[in-house]
């Protein structure tokens, strides 16, 4: 199957390789059609049929229709759980109230994640129109998109959507002369990662902390925000909506795998010769994404492990190259396509060092509320920065599996069995690195470098210099 990609390019070389693999399969372009440095206006979209599943919804569905056609879709969340869209949306509509809400979670935090932002830059009508199909849906009149403050050129590109869309009457009082109102808040909350959590972010919607509460009993299609039922759905999620209502579910459920369909955005980043965002049918094999979508491993590299979902999900090896990106059988190997954050890593990383740097990240990104998680993080990134140093023990390595025990599921929200999974899968398949560093009390990986580059090239978001986005086979 082919793949869009859209990210940064070094030099004529890699352009001429891009260009042999071009394909002309438009079907393979659907949420980056048409996605270029400047974002889509209403004109353009109009011109890819936007909108037009929106008139479709006023004038020829009903609320039941609209999840019907969703649900025989199969459209999956993208935001994480992958929980099907259509029964989401069935049991918001379910609710009774003269009152409801939508919410589109668009705070990506997570390392090595960019697809929400990119959707936002490139096609913010795309996502409007998402959001307009799901509040009729349920049967709700007002919608928020959750940014990150730090997302300003998002929520400028987003408020001048809002502004073309209302004046051209796809937003507002009486949409397309029906009788749905909508009204769209673009809310910019905290650039905390646990801000992204769904009750958190309703909780800093409503001005208080962005802390999660526990479920039950707040699940947020019964006790959402301000009190009421609240749809809670990644902005890809939401994205993909318009695509299904004007092409149908059984056109839709025929892109990618059966258990999967459609298509899903994957930030790849780490040690490989093209990082980019990539458009990909689910199913796809995961080795054809790292070696021929992203350029395979740079400087001749050999590849070691990868991260499938971003930090929160388990390691995959290189026995696990031909699993399908697809969530059962991410399942199935132990882990997870998450956010299809691509993290992939070579021979040369020190895979403590990347432990830690994970254990760091999330011990400063929990809210801190829930003991378990406060304590836990800081514990971990203590024996962690001891085995590092070559301060270590082996007796360390017990205490380690010994808090991934004790922390485990005692949380209000997943980022305590997020920060577990990406330690404890690297204890368990590269043990031996944390022996060795134990044992002769040093690190053999002299050359660490920059991580954090690893995970945030130049250029991902904007193209950069000498860039192309194009479907490759």
């Amino acid at each position: 199957p082919g793949c869009v990609w859209w990210g940064p390019v070094c030099g004529l070389s890699a352009w001429r390789i891009c260009m042999e693999k071009v394909v002309t399969r438009v079907q393979d372009k659907i949420l980056l059609k048409g996605a270029g440095s400047a974002p889509i206006d209403l004109e353009a979209y109009h011109l890819q049929g936007g909108y037009q599943a929106l008139q479709k919804v006023v004038r020829d569905l009903s609320p039941e229709d609209i999840i019907r056609e969703v649900l025989q879709a199969g459209l999956k969340g993208r935001g994480g759980a992958g929980f099907p869209t259509g029964k989401k949306w069935a049991l918001a509509a379910q609710k009774k109230g003269p009152k409801k809400y939508v919410c589109c979670n668009a705070s990506e935090g997570e390392p090595g994640t960019y697809k929400d932002r990119l959707l936002m830059r490139s096609n913010p009508h795309q996502l409007l129109e998402g959001v307009a199909i799901a509040a009729i849906a349920i049967g709700a009149d007002e919608a928020y998109i959750f940014l990150k403050q730090k997302f300003l050129r998002e929520y400028d590109i987003l408020c001048r959507a809002v502004e073309e869309a209302t004046r051209a009457g796809y937003l507002g009082d009486l949409i397309l002369g029906s009788s749905f109102n909508l009204r769209i808040h673009i809310f910019q909350g905290p650039d905390l990662y646990i801000a992204g959590e769904e009750t958190a972010m309703l909780e800093a919607i409503e001005g208080r902390p962005a802390q999660p509460k526990q479920k039950p009993p707040f699940y947020p299609i019964q006790h959402g925000l301000f009190g009421k039922p609240t749809l809670v759905n990644n902005a890809e999620t939401l994205c993909s909506v318009p695509h299904i209502i004007r092409r149908g579910a059984q056109w839709f459920s025929r892109v990618g795998d059966p258990k999967s369909a459609g298509t899903m955005l994957f930030s790849v980043t780490g040690e490989v010769n093209h990082p980019g965002i990539f458009e990909l049918p689910l199913g796809t094999p995961l080795r054809e994404l790292i070696f021929d979508c992203a350029g395979g491993m740079r400087d001749g590299r050999r590849f070691k492990a990868v991260f499938p979902g971003g930090p929160s999900q388990r390691l995959l090896l290189e026995e696990d190259l031909d699993t399908p990106l697809e969530y059962e059988a991410m399942k199935q190997r132990g882990s997870g396509l998450g956010t299809g954050a691509i993290i992939v890593l070579s021979e040369q990383i020190c895979m403590v060092h990347v432990a830690l740097y994970f254990a760091r990240f999330f011990m400063r990104e929990t809210c801190g509320q829930c003991p378990p998680c406060k304590l836990g993080t800081i514990h971990m990134v203590q024996l962690l920065e001891k085995i590092e140093q070559g301060k270590g023990s082996l007796k360390d390595l017990g205490a380690l599996e010994q808090i991934f025990k004790l922390i485990w599921g005692r949380g209000y929200c997943d980022l305590i069995n997020s920060s577990v999974r990406s330690v404890e899968s690297t204890l368990t398949h590269f043990r031996s690195e944390y022996e060795e560093h134990i044992q002769e009390q040093s690190c053999r990986f002299q050359d660490k470098g920059d991580f954090t580059a690893l995970l945030e090239p130049e250029g991902l978001l904007t193209g950069g210099k000498g860039s192309t986005w194009e479907a490759h086979s």
